[in-house]
């Protein structure tokens, strides 16, 4: 949801190192059981709370992107009726531009929980992770090794080749902070009280309706494959010990958003919803995911899945908190996204690290991305 664009995959990359040199030290002692692919896990754990979780907002995410091409559809044609001029467009239509985009915008902001809190599952298992690519993580073309898989074929024939995940363009094309995919040659005083007010974006009707169609595609495609998506604690651990230990770069993007940085900030995203609403959405559905597992770890060190239970949910207090503080008008500076930042990801390091090496005592293989 900026540019550049990428989010999580230089993280899932570079968690393994770490998590492995973990899994070393926790199997030191125990050369029992050599099946570390499944170990106990097959019967060893309901998972069906885990699958219910993601059909469920992989639903609402298809219904979602659909309302937001359906309306992308109904700009593109009234944009095509004034000929692509822009400000004939709002001459003649301003207030039918205005609704759809304010609808528009309305359906984002339901999208973006919807998919926010399934990240955890969707990104932090490998068979799912291309989604959270093009979806919401990739960056642009100028970014070879974390680029989206897909381009933009654009009604006129033209092709934008790897534009950024599909939550960056829809946003920063709805709220005007990306001038790559805006109208060119016109003022976007969407409301018409004379000037251009922070959050008014005119999109180019071309860019704009092939990325709402392909966040269509993309939404449709993931519901799907959640139908057919039967997780395993194998899945579970792994989406774990992926996603939690990422706090320092979603706290990176708060610091640079405009949240904190105002109208210096280099986050052209993450600007209808503070990154803190991300963050805590993420570590709600690592939350449900672990709580899944923690029969399983519970068995073998009872104590030791209490104390990851107690953590993992201090953790999304913690960001909860946060969150609640900002949105009640705490303005917070640099120098403290810099500071909670770094004790979130000192939280999640331990809870990885737990989380990892019950995996290991339980013979549970960690997945690479």
């Amino acid at each position: 949801m900026k540019q550049g664009p990428t989010r999580h995959r230089r993280r899932i990359a570079g968690v393994a190192a770490p998590l492995a040199a973990i899994a070393l030290l926790a199997g030191c002692g125990g050369d029992d059981d050599d099946d570390t692919t499944t170990g106990a896990s097959e019967g060893g754990a309901d998972l069906t709370a885990v699958k219910d979780y993601l059909t469920d907002h992989s639903a609402a995410l298809s219904e979602q992107t659909t309302q937001l091409r359906e309306l992308g559809e109904e700009y593109y044609e009234l944009a095509e009726q004034a000929d692509f001029h822009y400000r004939r467009l709002l001459s003649e239509n301003r207030e039918e531009v205005q609704r759809i985009l304010d609808e528009s915008k309305q359906a984002f902001t339901e999208a973006n929980p919807s998919y926010e809190e399934m990240e955890g599952i969707v990104a932090g298992v490998p068979r799912l992770a291309q989604y959270d690519v093009d979806i919401d993580a990739g960056a642009d073309a100028s970014d070879p090794e974390n680029a989206v898989s897909f381009s933009l074929e654009l009604p006129n024939g033209d092709t934008l080749r790897q534009p950024g995940n599909l939550f960056f363009v829809t946003e920063t094309s709805l709220y005007g902070t990306n001038p790559d995919f805006l109208a060119k040659g016109v003022k976007a005083d969407i409301d018409g009280n004379g000037r251009v007010d922070f959050g008014e974006g005119l999109p180019d009707a071309e860019i704009y309706v092939a990325a709402v169609r392909e966040f269509e595609r993309q939404a449709d495609s993931l519901d799907a494959d959640a139908q057919e998506f039967e997780p395993t604690p194998s899945d579970a651990f792994t989406a774990i010990t992926v996603m939690t230990p990422t706090m320092s770069e979603y706290f990176e993007a708060w610091k640079n958003s405009r949240f904190i940085a105002g109208s210096k900030a280099t986050e052209q995203g993450f600007v209808a919803a503070s990154r803190l609403q991300d963050i805590a959405d993420i570590l709600e559905g690592l939350v449900l995911t672990y709580d899944q597992v923690e029969p399983m770890i519970s068995a073998e060190n009872p104590q030791q899945a209490r104390q990851t239970k107690t953590e993992l949910r201090g953790l999304l207090a913690y960001v909860e908190d946060l969150r609640d503080r900002e949105e009640g008008g705490k303005k917070f500076t640099a120098e403290e996204a810099d500071t909670l930042g770094a004790e979130a990801q000192r939280q999640a390091e331990a809870i990885a690290g737990q989380v990892t090496q019950a995996a290991q005592q339980l013979g549970i293989e960690l997945q690479e991305a």
